[in-house]
Parts: C-alpha cells; structure tokens; sequence
C-alpha cells in the first residue's frame, strides 16, 4: 500500500475485539492522559528542574550531563555506588549523600507538581480501568505514574504482578486465572536495591506519591522515563525485572493492543520487542482529531511495521474501555478540592 492510499476509517473497537480478539495489551501515555491531561509533559527531567520546591541546582544538574542521561535511576544509583567507595576508603565527603537527597527531592516534588492525587481518583474511575485490564491475559505498561497500580490493587478481578507478598519480585509466579501485569519502563511504587533486583513499595494510596521519601537511602526509584532507547536499554538491563518484562514482551503469544503508544524514537526497543515476538494481528488505537490526523498515524504505524507480514488494524481510541471520555478528570476538580479542604 502506497502512503498516499490511508484512508480516515476507524474500526470501533468492540467489533475488532470480536473479529481479532487480543491476548495483550501494550498501554502508553496516551491511557494515563485519558484520565489526567497534566501527564502531557513532555519530560521528567524538565519538570524537575523547574519546579517551585527544590528544583535541579547546576551541580547537581552536571551530574546528569557527566553521566550522559536525563534518566534519574542511573544517577541515584551512581550516588550510592560513590557513597559506598567513600565509607571504604573512609573518605568523609558529604557531598554525595547531599546530591543524592537533593536529587531525589526535586524528583519527588516533580512528579507530585503533574500527578493526578489519589483523593480525585473516584471508586467507579478504578473498577472501570481495572475492568479494561482485566480483560487481557498480559498487559505490559510503559507508564510509571500509578494509575494502573492502583487499579490493579482495588479491582475486583484477579491480577499478578509477580511480587510475593514480602514485596520481593518472582519471576516464576504463575496464576493462569490472573491478568499478568508488566511494567515495561518500571513504576512509581518500585524500587530498585544495591544489588539490582526490585522492590515494591508497600504504602497506602495516599502517602505512595511520597514512598521513595527523601529520608529512606536504600530507595532508588525504577523506573525509566527519559532518553534515548539504547539508553533505555542500558538501564532495563541492569534489572532483573526490567529484563524479565522486556523478553515477556519479546516472546509474547497471540494477538496484541496498541493502545496510547506512539512507538517513537525514543521506544524503539519496544518496536523491536513487538516485531521480535511476531503476533499476527497488532490492534492499534488512534484518536479521532481529524482525517489528515487519522492518516498520519496510519502512515506512521505502518512504516514501522513494513515487511514484517502482521496485519495492522487501526481502531478508534474513544470506543476502546481505556479511551472513554467520561473517565477524563478535570484539573478543575482539583482546585475545588483544594478550596473545600480551606473552607
């Protein structure tokens, strides 16, 4: 098919599902923007740099240009290593520790400045996206704010997240009757320890914005959200989970959904993963906006999958449980919230 041949049609996604039912669901950006438009920010190194409480300062900011990542995991886990070596050596120096909780801090504060609060998270919005979930046997997520964390903890349906109930990850956790969920890029409530393996935080829904507090040393956040995809992959491999949940994807059986991922540059291990894993059907979800839009994303897609003989279907993301536009929460809803806590 010639680029000039995209017609504007979308498939609603419930009729797709009928025809091509998915085993997987691949989730990006674009399901958490469904529900917070504030996660549109383009990066977490910037919004950490310009927050009003304790932003990035020079030197702390030459750490990330030295290390060649706008990545925060490679540089707390750099700032450990260096602690490490100082208490060796007995090097009294406290500027790694300093730089360590200065870091830390201005990333805390960055993602709580964008992160919907759990307070606006209504009971009927975490049924409805756990529902959505619940409906894949795998769904690998790329997003690492806690939307789906939070559905999958307060959702009806049985899910497994491969973490045992101390909190340590187990990659031979089987539950045939469970959605898997795989946290592609890490998340929010993991953390990563000295030695590499992950952790899962265990905090309540009000105070886990907070868990990778600015006083717990051990607590280096995973999750991966800036540069380039070979970067990326650097980091994905220094985990044991990281790389658990890549070669998942990379062997994935069955059908799988697209849903809110571009698949840019910057995922490019992704793309890789998907055409390595070779499902015959790949749904993916594309909004509406306009017909030039429409063609646009059907050019973009296509081009990634060219030569590889999967079969493309391209359906409309409002039709789709992850898409509605009735999960949306308005920005407003927070200021109102804030105000009757005032009053």
């Amino acid at each position: 098919m010639e680029f000039t041949d995209f017609d504007a049609e979308l498939a609603d996604w419930n009729t797709l599902q009928t025809t091509h039912p998915c085993s997987g669901l691949l989730m990006g950006n674009g399901a958490s923007l469904a529900v917070w438009k504030n996660f549109a920010y383009d990066s977490l190194f910037e919004l950490a740099q310009t927050t009003r409480n304790k932003p990035l300062s020079p030197t702390e900011l030459a750490l990330f240009k030295s290390m060649e990542t706008e990545n925060f995991e490679p540089v707390l886990s750099g700032l450990k290593i260096a602690m490490r070596v100082n208490a060796a050596l007995t090097i009294s120096s406290s500027s790694p520790r300093n730089r360590y909780f200065a870091i830390k801090e201005a990333l805390i504060h960055g993602i709580r400045s964008a992160h919907i609060p759990w307070r606006l998270m209504e009971t009927s919005t975490i049924a409805h996206l756990s529902a959505a979930l619940s409906q894949y046997a795998t769904v690998y997520s790329t997003n690492y704010d806690l939307l789906a964390y939070w559905a999958v903890m307060h959702g009806a349906q049985p899910f497994d997240d491969l973490f045992e109930e101390d909190a340590v990850f187990n990659l031979h956790r089987t539950h045939s009757h469970a959605t898997r969920i795989l946290y592609l890029h890490g998340g929010m409530h993991l953390v990563k320890n000295f030695d590499g393996t992950a952790r899962k935080l265990m905090s309540s829904e009000s105070t886990l914005l907070g868990s990778f507090a600015v006083n717990a040393l051990d607590d280096v956040p995973l999750f991966v959200c800036e540069g380039r995809s070979d970067d990326k992959m650097k980091i994905i491999r220094s985990s044991d989970y990281l790389s658990f949940c890549h070669a998942q994807l990379a062997q994935h059986d069955g059908a799988l959904c697209i849903f809110g991922h571009s698949l840019g540059k910057q995922d490019r291990h992704i793309l890789q993963a998907i055409l390595q894993a070779r499902p015959k059907t790949v749904a993916i979800s594309v909004l509406p906006r306009s017909e030039a839009f429409i063609q646009h994303q059907k050019r973009h897609y296509s081009a990634l999958f060219a030569g590889q003989h999967i079969e493309l279907q391209f359906f409309n993301a409002k039709t789709h449980p992850l898409g509605q536009p009735h999960l949306s929460v308005s920005t407003g809803r927070l200021k109102e919230t804030l105000e009757q806590k005032k009053a």
